[in-house]
């Protein structure tokens, strides 16, 4: 089963507007990755129009996010992509 997002679904209609792509997907062992869950093969893509901007938020990704306790971290990666 694979799951999107109805922004990714949409953001093919101005491909060459948003280049710049972050693959998102879960590592091994994660448990949302169970079939009843996201599934195995789960993956997301966000686009942007530059490099500087997806680089941006990546780096927003990564980081410490406002709801999470201190030291926790997201357990989705996060890999540059490009059209």
């Amino acid at each position: 089963m694979t799951t999107t997002a109805r922004e990714n679904e949409m953001s093919h209609n101005n491909a060459a507007e948003k280049p710049f792509g972050i693959r998102l997907t879960l590592p091994e062992g994660d448990p949302r990755r169970a079939e009843h869950l996201l599934g195995p093969d789960w993956e997301a893509y966000r686009w942007y129009a530059t490099r500087e901007e997806r680089d941006r938020a990546m780096a927003d990704m990564r980081g410490q996010h406002p709801y999470y306790q201190r030291g926790e971290r997201p357990s989705v990666l996060c890999e540059p992509v490009d059209r």
